[in-house]
């Protein structure tokens, strides 16, 4: 899966550790600037739009907390996820005072972060799951059918003896239909379940 509109900016003293984790969200598609003098951090998010902000709390410049703060005041949606070698009940709680997704003690696995940033960015609904992205695509055809018949909810529900929530379900994509009832709307639609699925 790729997410090339992605942007996420890591914010540690350690350079090794920025290089490293650019590499590891290259490969999965980000777009990724890595920051080794947190002081000009503040600068780069006034400038450019990230949709994550991996974030050092451990840094000689500045402390990660004051940082985040900062953040938060340039941008209270942005996703962040802080690392720290030295965690603390006092830096857990201000964190979670700043509203960070995570809080990940060092040294972590690529993937266990890997993991982290994915669930920040579909709770923002930045990425979604191929299955998310299915269900969406369906839903806007069903919708898109329905309209072109002139059809209420009501009535498609009436046709397919499926319920108007179901229906509507569908169309919102809040829910993954399966292949029978999906064929009794395309038949009370008159149309090809092929048709349905075409281009998807």
């Amino acid at each position: 899966m790729k997410h090339h509109n992605i942007n996420i900016l890591i914010i540690d003293d350690d350079k090794d550790i920025c290089e490293s984790l650019k590499k590891v969200f290259a490969l999965d598609g980000y777009k990724v600037k890595t920051i080794s003098n947190p002081k000009t951090a503040l600068c780069e998010l006034e400038k450019n739009i990230y949709h994550l902000i991996i974030l050092d709390l451990k840094m000689p410049e500045i402390r990660g907390e004051e940082l985040l703060s900062e953040i938060r005041k340039i941008d209270e949606d942005i996703s962040v996820i802080v690392l720290t070698a030295y965690p603390s009940v006092d830096s857990a709680v201000e964190a979670l005072q700043n509203q960070v997704f995570d809080y990940i003690k060092k040294p972590f696995k690529n993937n266990e972060l890997r993991d982290k940033v994915r669930r920040a960015l579909r709770s923002k609904s930045l990425i979604l799951e191929p299955d998310e992205e299915l269900n969406i695509k369906i839903g806007h055809r069903v919708r898109e059918f329905r309209s072109k018949k002139g059809l209420t909810l009501k009535q498609l529900a009436e046709r397919t003896g499926l319920s108007v929530s179901l229906i509507s379900q569908i169309e919102r994509a809040e829910s993954a239909a399966s292949i029978s009832t999906l064929n009794k709307v395309v038949t009370a639609l008159n149309v090809k379940l092929t048709v349905l699925f075409q281009d998807i």
